[in-house]
């Protein structure tokens, strides 16, 4: 596979330094998209990722989404500071569920502006919500001005699935990145996911795949 398809990821509270760095040098080794990780780690990350092709990647209002938007807005700005390429933020599902799309649709945007030019990945949640809701994610995050749209958290009560996958590639079109996220941890589902349409797959088992 592609290795490029790749977000290398470590997520989990008790990641350590000496994990990172473990993930990082993997990344460098076997030439993935992108390194994602917490917002402690992201100038640590960048440290060890610099002069090579593999992005930062950090995780905003995780695992959750339902911080104020003020909140997520300056742990996106801090995050860009410290070096990321990239932000993978997650909605606020129950401001999606009560139907208050306005209050969705700015909470994208106001993250989107603290981007400063890094790619924005908008996690909608899939496992919460119906596919109506689902289609209405990915349709708020695209007028909002996000870059891809993404499965899964990985930390709620399902992961990525391809039928998700696929309705998310219809919803969004050809211009939009979609990322699967969660569960992706053998080459078979890995594959599957991208058959679906996904063009990013973010995994803490990225090396045992491509092996």
């Amino acid at each position: 596979m592609n290795t490029k398809l790749f977000d290398h990821t470590i997520l989990k509270a008790e990641a350590t330094k000496e994990a990172v760095k473990k993930i990082c040098d993997e990344a460098k080794e076997y030439g993935f998209m992108s390194v994602c990780v917490n917002g402690y780690y992201t100038a640590y990350a960048a440290g060890e990722l610099k002069g090579t092709d593999v992005n930062v990647c950090t995780v905003v209002g995780f695992p959750l989404g339902q911080m104020a938007t003020q909140a997520k807005a300056a742990e996106t700005a801090i995050a860009v500071k410290d070096g990321a390429d990239e932000i993978d933020m997650v909605i606020n599902v129950g401001a999606l569920k009560d139907g208050l799309y306005d209050v969705v649709r700015d909470d994208i945007r106001e993250v989107k502006k603290a981007c400063s030019g890094a790619l924005l990945k908008v996690i909608i949640e899939t496992c919460l919500l119906t596919d109506e809701e689902k289609v209405k994610a990915c349709e708020l995050a695209k007028e909002a001005g996000a870059d891809f749209v993404k499965t899964s958290t990985g930390f709620s009560t399902g992961g990525a699935k391809a039928e998700d996958v696929a309705l998310m590639r219809k919803t969004v079109g050809s211009k939009m990145g979609v990322k699967a996220s969660g569960g992706i941890r053998d080459k078979e589902t890995a594959m599957a996911m991208e058959k679906a349409g996904a063009s990013r797959l973010g995994t803490s088992q990225t090396v045992a795949i491509c092996r």
